[in-house]
């Protein structure tokens, strides 16, 4: 492992800092995902609810008279979200593009053939 060249030291290093990037990446997707599904499961709550609503605002809850008002805010963040994560898997496919050709010249300057996934 000691006989490795400068250059393919290079290209692993950058192989792994893109594995990171790579993860970041798929997290921030997971989490703005989990966010949506939330926002959809308070939109079908509001609209079944019948009784007052009321909004979380810093450590105090703060009751709504515009319910119609809460739900429109909830839809423009919902497609800012949306917006978002195609955003991030536009991203995230340039990356793991990257990855798999840096993959697969590293493998090709250490002698190994690695079957395609």
């Amino acid at each position: 492992m000691n006989n490795i060249s400068p250059q393919l030291q290079n290209q692993i290093a950058q192989f792994q800092q893109l594995q990171q990037q790579l993860q970041s990446v798929s997290t921030q997707k997971l989490q703005m995902n989990a966010q949506i599904k939330e926002i959809e499961r308070t939109i079908a709550e509001l609209e079944k609810s019948t009784g007052d609503v009321y909004r979380n605002v810093g450590s105090l809850l703060i009751k709504v008279d515009d319910k119609e008002a809460v739900k429109a805010e909830l839809e423009e963040s919902k497609e800012t979200l949306e917006v978002r994560v195609k955003s991030v898997e536009r991203q995230e496919a340039g990356l793991r593009e990257k990855y798999n050709s840096l993959q697969e010249t590293i493998n090709k300057a250490m002698g190994k053939t690695q079957p395609t996934a």
